[in-house]
C-alpha cells in the first residue's frame, strides 16, 4: 500500500524551512500524511505519530551552509542588512543581505528583483544576498535573532512587504475542440511578441509528444495534462513570465486545480481563464479533420461533448464567441485584459 504524500505549497515549504532552521520553535501546520514533498516531488519531511523530521528543503540556504560560506570567503564578525539596501555610504564592505520572503519561492521573480537592488549599492562591496524563509510583513522572528542564525550581527533593516504577485501570468483558453482556441491563443502571442512581451506558448499537441507522453484520453489522463500544463505556467508565472495555453481542459476541478497551481506560485489574480464557447454544432461544422463524425460513429472513445462531457466554466476571466468575435479581436480582447491583470 502506497504511503500517504501530500505537496506543499511555496508558503508551506517556507514555514518547514523556519521550523526546520531552528529560526522558530512552532511545529508548522502541515497536512498529516507520513510524507511531504515539495513541487518537484522531493521528499522534504516525514512524520511518525505525531513527531515531525525535515529530511531536506532543496533552494532555501540553510544558517547553517551560509554560516560556513562566510567563514569560507574569511569574513570575521560579519554584518547583516534585512531587506532592501539602504544608503551606499551608510553600508559597510562587506554586507550579507538577508531577504524575508516568505510566501513566495526563493527562486521566484521578487527574490530577483532583491538581489538585483542590491547590485545597484555593490559598487566594490561584497555582497551576500540570501532569501530567508521569514515574512516580511509579519516576521517570525527577531531581525538581530535572524542575523545572528545567519553568523552576523544586525546592522539594520529597510523592510517592505513582499508583492503578493510576482507579475508573471498564465493564460488558459478552454472549450471544445474547433471552438478556436489554438488559433487565438497563436495571435494573442503574436500581439504579445510585437509589444515586446516575451511569452512562452505551451502548444497542446507539443505538450501531449514531450511533457505528457504515454497519457491517453482518459478523464484521469486529462487531468494529469491539464495539471501539468498548470503547474508548468505557473514555474513560468512565478519567475514573472507569462505563459499561454490551450488545452480543451473539460472538467472544472481539473481547471480548477490549474489556477491553484498557478496562483499558489505566482500570486493572486495571476490566472486569466479564457473560455472559448463556440457551440458545439459550430465547432463540427469547422470539422476540417473529421473528428467529431469520427467520434459519432464510434471510431473515437471518450471524445468531448459527443461521448464524453464538456463542463463549461462558469469562473472564466472572458467568454468568447468566435460566431461574432473575429481571431483579431478576440485576441486584442484578451491581451486588453492580460496587461491590465499585470497592473
Amino acid at each position: 500500500m502506497a504511503t500517504p504524500r501530500s505537496r506543499l505549497s511555496d508558503a508551506q515549504l517556507a514555514a518547514l524551512a523556519r521550523y526546520g532552521f531552528g529560526l522558530t520553535p512552532a511545529v508548522p501546520d502541515l497536512p498529516a500524511d507520513a510524507e511531504l514533498e515539495d513541487a518537484e516531488g522531493v521528499l522534504v519531511a516525514t512524520r511518525d505519530g505525531g513527531e515531525l523530521t525535515v529530511r531536506e528543503i532543496p533552494r532555501w540556504r540553510s544558517p547553517a551552509a551560509v554560516r560556513d560560506e562566510l567563514a569560507q570567503r574569511g569574513w570575521d564578525a560579519p554584518g547583516a542588512w534585512v531587506g532592501r539596501p539602504a544608503d551606499a555610504a551608510d553600508l559597510p564592505d562587506r554586507v550579507l543581505a538577508l531577504l524575508p520572503v516568505a510566501g513566495t519561492g526563493p527562486d521566484s521573480a521578487v527574490v530577483s528583483a532583491g538581489a538585483a537592488a542590491w547590485a545597484a549599492v555593490a559598487d566594490g562591496r561584497e555582497v551576500v544576498v540570501v532569501p530567508v524563509p521569514v515574512t516580511a510583513a509579519a516576521p517570525e522572528v527577531d531581525w538581530a535573532e535572524l542575523a545572528a542564525a545567519y553568523g552576523a550581527e544586525l546592522l539594520g533593516s529597510r523592510v517592505e512587504p513582499v508583492p503578493p504577485r510576482t507579475g508573471g501570468r498564465a493564460v488558459m483558453f478552454t472549450g471544445l475542440s474547433g471552438a478556436g482556441k489554438s488559433t487565438i491563443a497563436a495571435r494573442l502571442v503574436e500581439l504579445l511578441l510585437e509589444s515586446g512581451t516575451t511569452v512562452t506558448l505551451l502548444d497542446g499537441d507539443e505538450v501531449r509528444t514531450h511533457l505528457s507522453a504515454g497519457l491517453g484520453f482518459s478523464r484521469a489522463d486529462r487531468d494529469t495534462n491539464v495539471r501539468r500544463i498548470g503547474w508548468v505556467a505557473g514555474q513560468i508565472a512565478k519567475h514573472g513570465g507569462l505563459a499561454v495555453c490551450a488545452p480543451i481542459a473539460p472538467y472544472a476541478a481539473t481547471r480548477a486545480d490549474a489556477r491553484r497551481l498557478v496562483e499558489e506560485q505566482a500570486g493572486p489574480g495571476s490566472f486569466v481563464l479564457v473560455h472559448v464557447a463556440t457551440p458545439l454544432e459550430e465547432c463540427e461544422a469547422r470539422d476540417r479533420k473529421g473528428l467529431y463524425a469520427k467520434a459519432r460513429r464510434g471510431e473515437i472513445a471518450e471524445f468531448t461533448c459527443i461521448c464524453d462531457p464538456y463542463e463549461a466554466p462558469t469562473d472564466a476571466e472572458i467568454t468568447i464567441d468566435t460566431r461574432s468575435s473575429s481571431i483579431d479581436d478576440s485576441a486584442r480582447r484578451v491581451l486588453a485584459a492580460v496587461l491590465a491583470a499585470a497592473q
